[in-house]
């Protein structure tokens, strides 16, 4: 049995704290038990009451007879460690703690919470809460929250970090016909998270579709790893609140400069398959299309309507999602023009008019619907006064029987659709109120499908590299909070990344020594621990072609940087062989504190942060991953041979991205490390890492 099952099956449920005054949210929760059909045991508990709504009030939980196995504690806070330590004693192994009062007050709440926790953890319980409302199964009729009413049966299984937003969903979607298999606040999840509870509802067999909202995740690893194993079975859809929240406070990189927290959030989402949206109505819009249509196979719409306006609304939302108006075939044309009114467009959209009845809805719809040119359709009516809407959705209901492609409605307006919305939901036909939903809905079932497609072709290699090699030089850098390009260098190349040959000269006349190895054109670059943009202060020199000009390079450089940086400390220059022509590009990481290690990839040099052509993943990856990551980016579409511009070696990119993100997993104390810039060469030559460097953890 599911550790979670207790919360939404129990065989019987204990209410502490129970009581029989209307006006306390207690009453409110023991009367949702009694009256949505839950057939387990209810036990009120309650020392001063003999009995409430006619049912015998127990003074403790270890007088509640069996079976017993969830407790719902509506006490004040400062009682309730006492309660789930008699819970603990009385062998229930689930508490749902409603109750106010604990972290989100501050340090004395959350040393009650931390109690509460240390004493599930030694009965081996599960907690829901604090500060929740509480969890309905409308298939069991459990229903434990103080919440008025309930939504209607049906197969999506929603969480809330937000009670509040619990309440407001539930009475926006009554009346609407969208069905629930469970609904869950989590509160401020002392034990029982939103990951928890998502491997729950992948084995809950009522549910279809997980969709969420949340305000933050407590482990960004973990969420991803059970999100992408149960989106091959189950579509994940999430609203995240809190998307204008700053990134990190200070950093140092131009990877860190650019990740925020709410890309790391975006990247996970999308690269575990989380269909992410930016509403509360887009959240079970998408999630109402998903339990109950199929996946489009193909982009090619067709618009069936009585009305001009709205089919022009759908056509827009249709293109801005990448989705096309098909071409019909002139058979399916010249069948439409058999029946339909003279003056009817027969083309895609098809306008049948505003006099069009439910006979032309059901002839046109199956017409279009065996057009081979056609994967989608999408019937949109505007009420008129002699037309009966519901006669209208029934027809669509008749004419779809049969039909293997999605079937997306659009009925404008409230109050004289209201009936055809139950007709077309109660059939398994999403019905929206307005034309621009569609392209949002079918674009996050596009995005669902293909990663389905993209899960099941994963690739992943195993990478060689000399971690004691890193280990050394970190643990030289212990105090420091940054790594400079001379010792960068042999951190990439433990990890198998070609960096440009060169090496380190403390004075002029080691340079000389170095230059006369490995000339005849050079690089100088100044060392400082205090520079990390050596060109933003003239530490860099470059095409030095003799002893002569090096000379000349040093001295100018020195005197510039010295100028701009007084108080640096300069310890000597990089000597680099001058690089090959090729493409500059960027690849880094910042390590993200929810989701671990942050890769970016994009247009590299010193314009990175003007022109932000950047793509992100979170490590670990897979080869598809990496490849779908560079090639989102303006400068990727380049690597591939754009004009006159040769193919680059995209594959060692890929594998630069991969070994970038195996140092960040291997190291955490590594905060972000960049490779700025990396040269890409022609297809089969590679890629040389020309500048880089490290940043470390404070702690």
């Amino acid at each position: 049995m599911h550790p979670l099952l207790p919360f939404f099956k129990p065989q019987g449920v204990a209410i502490i704290g129970a009581s029989s005054n209307p006006t306390k949210l207690s009453f409110g929760i023991f009367r949702n038990l009694l009256q949505y059909g839950y057939q387990g045991k209810i036990y009120p508990v309650n020392p001063n009451a003999s009995e409430i709504l006619g049912l015998t009030c127990y003074p403790d939980i270890h007088s509640v007879p069996d079976p017993v196995d969830l407790a719902v504690s509506v006490v004040a806070s400062h009682l309730t460690p006492s309660v789930v330590e008699a819970c603990g004693q009385r062998g229930i192994k689930a508490v749902t703690i409603i109750s106010g009062g604990f972290r989100e007050i501050g340090p004395e709440g959350e040393k009650l919470e931390r109690q509460c926790l240390e004493i599930a953890g030694k009965y081996g319980m599960r907690l829901v809460g604090p500060n929740c409302v509480g969890t309905m199964d409308l298939y069991s009729g459990l229903n434990t929250t103080f919440i008025h009413g309930v939504p209607e049966k049906g197969h999506i299984g929603f969480l809330s970090q937000s009670g509040a937003i619990c309440g407001g969903i539930v009475d926006y979607v009554r009346g609407k016909h969208i069905g629930f298999s469970n609904f869950v606040s989590l509160g401020n999840e002392a034990d029982v998270t939103e990951t928890d509870m998502i491997e729950y509802l992948a084995e809950d067999p009522d549910t279809r579709v997980i969709a969420l909202y949340v305000e933050a995740i407590k482990d960004g690893a973990r969420f991803m790893r059970v999100c992408e194993e149960v989106g091959k079975t189950k579509p994940v859809v999430l609203l995240k609140a809190g998307k204008t929240q700053a990134g990190a406070k200070a950093v140092s990189s131009h990877t860190g400069s650019i990740a925020g927290a709410i890309t790391a959030y975006k990247t996970a989402f999308k690269q575990s398959g989380v269909i992410e949206v930016d509403t509360v109505i887009d959240l079970f819009d998408i999630a109402h299309a998903l339990t109950c249509q199929m996946l489009p196979r193909g982009n090619r719409a067709v618009i069936l309507t009585n009305s001009g306006g709205p089919a022009a609304l759908a056509s827009d939302s249709l293109g801005l999602h990448g989705f096309a108006l098909a071409t019909l075939a002139q058979e399916t044309q010249n069948n439409l023009r058999k029946f339909l009114n003279p003056s009817a467009q027969v083309a895609n959209p098809v306008d049948m008019l505003g006099g069009a009845e439910p006979e032309d809805y059901e002839r046109s719809f199956r017409e279009i619907a065996g057009d081979p040119n056609v994967d989608i359709l999408i019937p949109i009516l505007v009420p008129q006064a002699l037309i009966k809407a519901e006669k209208v959705a029934e027809a669509i209901v008749n004419a779809s029987r049969g039909v293997n492609k999605p079937v997306l409605c659009c009925f404008m307006g409230d109050e004289a659709v209201q009936e055809a919305r139950r007709v077309l939901h109660g059939n398994g036909i999403p019905m929206f109120t307005f034309p621009d939903s569609i392209g949002r809905v079918l674009a996050s079932m596009r995005f669902y499908s293909q990663w389905i497609e993209k899960s099941g072709k994963k690739v992943n290699i195993e990478i060689s590299r000399d971690q004691k090699v890193v280990e050394k030089i970190l643990e030289s850098y212990r105090d420091l909070l940054s790594i400079g390009e001379i010792d960068t260098r042999p951190v990439l190349e433990a990890y198998g990344i070609p960096v440009v040959e060169g090496g380190f000269a403390a004075s002029l006349e080691e340079a000389k020594l170095l230059y006369r190895q490995i000339g005849p054109s050079v690089v100088i670059k100044v060392v400082s621990p205090q520079i990390l943009h050596k060109s933003d202060v003239g530490g860099i020199r470059v095409g030095i072609n003799s002893v002569a000009e090096l000379e000349s390079a040093f001295s100018s450089m020195m005197e510039d940087v010295r100028k701009k940086c007084p108080e640096a400390q300069i310890m000597g220059v990089l000597i680099e062989k001058m690089a090959p022509k090729g493409q500059e590009i960027i690849i880094g990481m910042k390590r993200d504190p929810v989701f671990g290690p942050l890769m970016m990839f994009g247009f590299g040099g010193i314009f990175v942060e003007v022109f932000q052509d950047v793509a992100f993943r979170v490590a670990p990856m897979d080869l598809q991953d990496a490849k779908d990551m560079i090639f989102e980016t303006k400068s990727g579409k380049l690597l591939q041979g754009y004009r006159n511009l040769p193919e680059f070696d995209v594959d060692s990119i890929v594998s630069c991205i991969q070994k970038l993100g195996q140092l960040a997993l291997d190291f955490p104390q590594i905060a972000e490390v960049e490779i700025n810039p990396c040269l890409v060469l022609p297809k089969g030559h590679g890629v040389l890492a020309l500048d880089g460097r490290i940043v470390l953890a404070k702690e």
